[in-house]
């Protein structure tokens, strides 16, 4: 008498659980894809509104030269104290003066750790995508729209922009 063969279960996964490895792995394939998705269509929708908020701020510089708005020289204040020149001049955005824009409308986070060095020399901030909203992501009470901090330095501009903002 021959011996019996060994199950399928033994040494290979049974059809239903080959079905069952199958179907784990596509709905994990499905959903990186649909991460992925979701994560381009946000990416997509961030990028729209910096174009919306930079061309916001031109329109803004335009008028603000035309009406002779005098640009400050800009400085970058340390987490922990203190202050450093910048080569930048333009407009603080905020009372606190955290945040700027320059006069080519380019936007700058004036917070920064200062060494000796940025103390002594200067700092050189780096421009950042234009935001809709001042202190997104913030404390409390921190929150202000682009249009409302422009307005507050040039009230009224938006009714003497060359084009209108909508």
């Amino acid at each position: 008498m021959s011996s019996p063969s060994p199950s399928p279960s033994a040494h290979s996964p049974s059809g239903e659980q080959a079905a069952a490895a199958t179907d784990s792995g596509q709905w994990s394939s499905r959903r990186r894809q649909a991460a992925a998705e979701r994560a381009r269509m946000l990416q997509a929708r961030q990028d729209a509104e910096h174009r919306r908020a930079a061309r916001i701020v031109a329109l803004f510089v335009e008028v603000a030269r035309a009406e002779g708005l005098e640009p400050v020289p800009l400085r970058v204040r340390g987490y922990s104290g203190g202050t450093a020149r910048t080569a930048l001049t333009g407009w603080y955005l905020r009372t606190d003066r955290s945040v700027a824009i320059d006069v080519e409308g380019r936007f700058y986070v004036l917070v920064q750790a200062l060494g000796l060095r940025e103390r002594l020399l200067g700092a050189a901030p780096r421009s950042e995508p234009v935001p809709m909203t001042l202190g997104e992501g913030g404390r409390d009470g921190d929150v202000m729209p682009l249009r409302m901090a422009l307005d507050r330095l040039l009230p009224g501009w938006e009714e003497r922009a060359a084009e209108p903002l909508a």
